[in-house]
């Protein structure tokens, strides 16, 4: 049941925005959400599947966004920025990504363990969920690539290749340096121009 997973997923997140996870309570999540208690935990096993399964969530939307912003026809310069802009403002407003990019887990947060657990779920997407949860150096190097491969060229040589993963991974991490102090107006197109190879400025 997608739609009540997702209602489920909401309501948690909802939550966990008036108060600390540890506050949270399952009964009024599934309150929230207009199901069963017996649905959430039909759907998530118990509160550190859900909890798993909220922060899976929301690093699979930090991601998607991250394609988004690769996608299209813009220049190189450009869709990198996108992509790191997007990196930076979902971190400074997503505290579950927040955490996920930089690994620093308040008190406030559930944290998993970043390590798969045993799932003896028949669902789907929570057998997924428990699985291994990415770490910052995951991320890192998964925006990279994706970036590396959207902003390739097709006759790109091995050097080539290299030098456009260094740029991409320096635009990565500056993003997440962009989280604790954030540029001026148009300061992040700047900062990615300043690393990007010339030939893709």
């Amino acid at each position: 049941m997608p739609a009540a997973r997702e209602s489920l997923l909401d309501a948690a997140y909802t939550a966990l925005t008036h108060r600390p996870w540890s506050a949270v309570r399952m009964v009024d999540v599934a309150a929230s959400a207009g199901v069963s208690r017996q649905t959430l935990y039909n759907e998530f096993g118990s509160k550190d599947g859900l909890a798993r399964a909220l922060v899976r969530r929301e690093a699979d939307g930090y991601l998607a966004g991250v394609e988004r912003a690769l996608a299209g026809s813009a220049e190189a310069c450009a869709r990198l920025t996108a992509a790191a802009e997007w990196t930076a403002a979902t971190a400074r407003d997503n505290p579950l990504v927040r955490a996920l990019l930089t690994g620093c887990w308040t008190e406030r947060l559930p944290s998993p363990p970043l390590t798969a657990v045993a799932s003896t779920s028949t669902v789907p997407a929570q057998r997924r969920a428990d699985g291994p949860l990415p770490t910052p150096r995951d991320f890192v190097r998964k925006v990279r690539d994706r970036a590396a491969t959207a902003l390739a060229e097709p006759d790109a040589g091995p050097a080539d290749t290299a030098e456009l993963l260094r740029a991409c991974e320096l635009v990565v991490r500056l993003a997440l340096s962009c989280v604790a102090a954030p540029p001026g107006e148009g300061g992040m197109e700047e900062l990615v121009r300043a690393v990007l190879p010339r030939h893709l400025v």
